[in-house]
Order: structure tokens, then C-alpha cells, then sequence
């Protein structure tokens, strides 16, 4: 299981992950790791961004029928 040093180290390295991503490198369960992220994001460490993901032809995310599906989340350190 890895440690809320261990996520921070691996955003410093990468510059911006998804919490799976996070998730499969660290051999940790997401749920955990999203908990990280954030704390991270509560100690002003961590920054999360939402962006649209290429599924998204229209731009128009907020009235999707899919429930917002195409939006991606990254995080990154501040």
C-alpha cells in the first residue's frame, strides 16, 4: 500500500496523473488513492483539473446525456 509521500513523488515525477493511473502504478486501490489526492488537494499540495477527453465532438459536457462521461480529471502538485 503506498503512502501519501509516495503519491506526491509520483506527481513530481509524472507532472500530472489520472487517480487510475495513480492507482495501478502504486498497486493501491483507488478509493484509497483518490483519499490522497484529496488530502493533498486539502493541505493546498495538490490541484485537480478537469478536462474534456477526446470523446467530447460537441464541447457541450454539461448537457451530455452520458452524464458528464468525457470529462477527465488530472491531477498535479501545486
Amino acid at each position: 500500500m503506498a503512502s501519501l509521500i509516495e503519491v506526491r513523488d509520483l506527481l513530481a515525477l509524472q507532472g500530472r496523473m489520472e487517480a487510475t493511473q495513480l492507482s495501478q502504478m502504486l498497486r493501491t486501490p483507488q478509493a484509497m488513492i483518490e483519499a490522497m489526492l484529496e488530502r493533498l488537494e486539502a493541505m493546498g499540495k495538490a490541484k485537480r483539473i478537469q478536462e474534456d477527453g477526446d470523446g467530447c465532438l460537441s464541447g457541450s459536457c454539461k448537457s451530455c446525456p452520458e452524464g458528464k462521461a468525457c470529462l477527465r480529471e488530472w491531477w498535479v502538485l501545486r
